[in-house]
């Protein structure tokens, strides 16, 4: 601790370096030194703006297959994306995790469980059953599955062929917040699981617009649901913005269609701590620059565009990820066609950790 001649600051005195010495041998700190840090005007996140290359990771994942077994010791052959910001840390964001996993033919993934919350999103492929609660659930390109905390799950791979997906979790702020808990299930699944259904027990229950069965009435913190599929988020994004066609409501802004996953028991978020929404953004629209407390990523799952995000600006196309920093602006712009988008326009997959910062107060949106 060093006194410093600085407006607001007491004068740099012989007595002043001597109390300085004195609370650094009783480990405190004055608040008067560090308030610039610890109290800043707005969001100053350590985290910064980053792109990585979907092509990239699958070619470095498909490396890792042929050479890094799955099982005890690895559990998962997953490949966290790196924060270039975080010194290291396999953090997309100081509260978000994500990572490209990927599966060879034939493989299982072992049964485990933990108190973070996770997800699965399917940008191309199939051939894959997650198994959460010997619930096997089929995963197929553009469906999204969540799993609440503390539910066993295992993967296996039924292809003749790999398959990669991306996994996003709340490891960070856990970490930070030393809360988690992590529990070795199986080492196999039994022969009853490895069977493939079209639809899961879970979408049998739930999967039914506007329907809960009386038997399960009663809300739970994460969605019952395992599997959201993409026809079902494909059709909700078109009929918005044939809707804003027709000159009638629908639409987030002009062009920009947004859905948000939510739990069929109580119409909250899927997961307590993770909020995932999928968004498209009509060929030559541009969102309207937006910035928020809490960290996003997003993955792209069909067209191309340029990103902006703070300083930084990315051309992207299908497959691509990126992270959006706290209180960091972002505007999008579709630049799709029917040569590199089945809907013809930009179709954006994001997860964020708004519902934290919405339960401790400290949500705020800013538009421009």
């Amino acid at each position: 601790m060093k006194a410093v001649d600085a407006p607001d600051q007491p004068a740099v005195t012989p007595e002043l370096e001597d109390l300085y010495r004195g609370f650094e041998k009783e480990l405190l700190v004055p608040l008067w030194t560090e308030i610039g840090d610890l109290m800043p005007p707005y969001p100053r996140s350590k985290a910064q703006p980053h792109l990585w290359e979907w092509q990239t990771l699958v070619e470095l994942a498909d490396r890792a297959g042929h050479l890094v077994p799955v099982g005890r010791g690895g559990e998962r052959r997953a490949i966290a994306l790196a924060n270039p910001s975080l010194g290291g840390k396999p953090y997309a964001s100081p509260t978000l995790w994500a990572a490209i996993q990927y599966l060879m033919p034939g493989e299982d993934a072992p049964e485990h469980r933990h108190t973070q919350n996770a997800f699965r999103f399917v940008v191309e492929g199939e051939g894959v059953w997650t198994v959460v609660g010997r619930d096997p659930v089929p995963m197929s390109r553009g469906d999204f599955l969540p799993q609440a905390g503390w539910n066993w799950h295992a993967h296996h791979n039924a292809a003749n062929k790999p398959m990669a997906w991306i996994d996003g979790l709340d490891i960070p702020f856990q970490y930070t917040s030393e809360a988690q808990f992590f529990e070795f299930g199986r080492d196999e699944i039994s022969d009853a699981e490895r069977v493939t259904p079209d639809r899961s027990r879970s979408q049998r229950l739930w999967g039914h617009p506007g329907l809960s069965p009386v038997s399960q009435i009663g809300s739970t913190p994460g969605s019952p649901l395992l599997a959201y599929r993409w026809e079902d988020t494909d059709r909700a994004l078109t009929d918005q913005l044939e809707l804003e066609a027709e000159g009638y409501a629908g639409t987030l802004e002009p062009g920009h269609a947004a859905v948000r996953f939510t739990n069929p028991t109580n119409g909250r978020d899927v997961l307590p701590t993770i909020r995932t929404e999928f968004h498209r953004v009509r060929s030559g629209a541009e969102t309207g620059p937006v910035r928020e407390t809490g960290s996003s990523v997003y993955q792209v799952f069909d067209g191309a565009g340029r990103v902006t995000v703070g300083d930084f600006s990315w051309s992207v196309t299908r497959g691509d990820l990126f992270v959006v920093p706290s209180w960091q602006p972002l505007s999008i712009r579709s630049e799709a066609s029917a040569s590199d988008s089945d809907s013809g326009a930009l179709d954006l997959f994001r997860f964020s950790d708004s519902p934290i910062f919405e339960a401790l107060n400290l949500a705020r949106t800013q538009t421009h």
